[in-house]
């Protein structure tokens, strides 16, 4: 199993950010991928992100403006749950486009 390391920013650094980690722990584990995740709020994601030690990020709440380095997808629909398939089929892409 390969490891991802993944960013989750949400507006308070807790509470969604932990329910966006735990489902992708879970669903990228069906593909055969071992998830370590970060929560954390968007005003600490670009010093974070600039850290080296993650792979993309994760965010249900707006980034502030700035050159991450690293992918950032849009993890909203795991919240409504609309659109949830297309959010986790970008994240495995993302992950097949950084790992080659």
């Amino acid at each position: 199993m390969e490891k991802v390391n993944i960013l989750s920013v949400c507006g308070s650094g807790t509470v969604t950010s932990s329910m966006v980690a735990g489902k992708l722990k879970e669903k990228l584990k069906e593909k055969g991928y071992i998830v370590s995740a970060t929560e954390a709020r968007p005003t600490e994601a670009l010093n974070l992100a600039k850290s080296g030690r993650f792979d993309l990020i994760t965010f249900t709440s707006p980034l502030a403006p700035g050159d991450y380095g690293i992918p950032t997808i849009n993890a909203f629909a795991c919240l409504t749950g609309i659109g949830e398939d297309e959010f986790l089929a970008e994240v495995l892409q993302t992950i097949k486009n950084i790992k080659k």
